[in-house]
């Protein structure tokens, strides 16, 4: 996440959380959850409000949670009531830590040129055969939109992508409406992703 995204998002902090908090994301995490056992480890990976967290946490998964942005860090631990690290995709070393990793919506701050680094620390950070699910807005290439850096991607892109880090297997890939109200006609391209034993 480059600075200018940065500033979005300790500017308008209040605006996020109320446009995404109480967002009914059970759709999507009927596609994650029944791929990991009871008391699975998760790591919220750019964990914004903390709504994800917070969901997981109260199904009994043992949550950790990032996100690059100190003020969304502070809204998410106080919302979901697990510690929230202050950090970036491109700092992550965690090794073998998770058995599963969510996400959604937060990849795709990830530079271009930077998101095979991006998954590779995914990857270590994934027990083998765990479970990663990713969204990015459905599109093609690098796009700056009301202050926000965003990398966009389609079924191409992301096999590309997963060609280059080479160690996952796409479980499944579809692509959705956007869950906010007024916003139905964004798209999403949303993928499941197990890491191969042998990474």
């Amino acid at each position: 996440m480059n600075d200018e995204t940065l500033g979005y998002y300790r500017d308008q902090t209040k605006t996020f959380v109320f446009d995404t908090q109480t967002v009914d994301m059970t759709p999507l995490y009927a596609h994650f959850l029944p791929r990991l056992h009871a008391t699975a480890r998760i790591l919220d990976a750019g964990c914004g409000s903390g709504r994800d967290a917070r969901a997981f946490a109260e199904r009994g998964f043992q949550v950790t949670a990032f996100d690059a942005s100190p003020e969304m860090a502070a809204v998410a631990e106080a919302h979901s009531g697990v510690p929230v690290v202050v950090l970036r995709f491109q700092e992550i070393a965690w090794r073998q830590a998770f058995d599963g990793i969510w996400a959604c919506a937060s990849l795709l701050h990830v530079p271009t040129a930077e998101l095979p680094d991006a998954m590779h620390r995914l990857g270590r950070a994934l027990t083998p055969g765990g479970i990663l699910y990713a969204s990015f807005k459905y599109g093609h290439g690098e796009q700056i939109r009301n202050g926000r850096h965003f990398t966009d991607l389609d079924e191409g892109g992301l096999a590309d992508l997963l060609k280059e880090v080479g160690s996952f297997v796409e479980i499944e890939t579809w692509v959705t409406c956007d869950r906010r109200p007024g916003r139905e006609s964004e798209r999403w391209l949303n993928s499941v992703l197990r890491l191969e034993d042998d990474a």
